[in-house]
């Protein structure tokens, strides 16, 4: 059996305190939202702001019905499952390719287009020129206005560019010696040594299509093309507005 000193014992308490803490403040807010969807509405807006770790006043699935008949919600799902999915593919594609050849040294005019990569991240054209840009494209409307025009990210292309020029040159000429194309040595090689930065590069384009909301509403008119996102938006501009409305009303008759 281990002996441990009073000094590692203390440690170890206030080590498993530390972790308790950490542990509550991630799951609480979760836990939180799941039983107050439980709730009486009455109940909830009576108690806002309280601590809560079983359901208040009768429970019930009212909030599920609601959002199951809102027609938006399914279709805002599988338009943002669509983006998140297609779009994460091809910014991959695109990504990888583009680093790899910019990673290697024998490339004409690499400095110069790596410069040219790196003026984008710190000008950019502005909002207006932008729109314009979509809009000449035949964009506007289309579901495809929220991939394309920002499938690629200059700072994670610059970043799997580095990982790819961090793999030994020794490794890729033996696989040419051995009589390995360009596209085989990347899929093959290059990509497997690099799985790290590209799982998450491949992270953060998943978080980036999913969060995507302000250029879906300056794009898109149609409610149908609208993601989870910005039909989550509009809900909650709706419920402040009834609630300024009902506010409005109980001071009237007060008066």
């Amino acid at each position: 059996m281990e002996l441990r000193s009073p000094g590692e014992k203390v440690f170890a308490v206030f080590n498993y305190l530390i972790m308790f803490v950490i542990a509550f403040v991630t799951l609480y807010p979760m836990w939180h939202i799941f039983v107050t969807s439980f709730s009486d509405p009455a109940y909830v807006m009576m108690f806002r702001g309280n601590l809560r770790f079983l359901p208040m006043g009768t429970p019930t699935i009212r909030g599920y019905q609601l959002v199951f008949d809102n027609p938006n919600i399914m279709s805002g799902y599988r338009n943002t499952i669509f983006v998140v999915v297609v779009g994460s593919a091809l910014s991959m594609l695109i990504n990888i390719m583009g680093a790899y050849t910019l990673s290697r040294k024998g490339l004409y005019w690499n400095g110069l287009v790596m410069k040219m990569i790196v003026f984008t991240i710190f000008f950019q054209g502005g909002l207006v020129p932008f729109y314009i840009q979509v809009m000449n494209m035949g964009l506007l409307n289309n579901i495809w206005s929220v991939i394309l025009p920002v499938m690629v990210n200059a700072i994670w292309l610059i970043i799997l560019r580095t990982s790819f020029a961090a793999v030994p040159d020794s490794l890729i000429e033996s696989a040419k010696l051995d009589g390995c194309s360009e596209w085989r040595i990347l899929w093959q090689l290059v990509v497997p040594v690099s799985k790290a930065a590209v799982m998450v590069i491949l992270l953060f384009y998943i978080v980036h299509y999913w969060n995507q909301w302000f250029n879906p509403s300056i794009f898109l008119n149609d409610r149908t093309l609208w993601p989870i996102q910005l039909v989550m938006r509009e809900i909650l501009i709706q419920g402040d507005q009834q609630g300024m409305v009902q506010i409005g009303g109980v001071g009237q008759a007060a008066v």
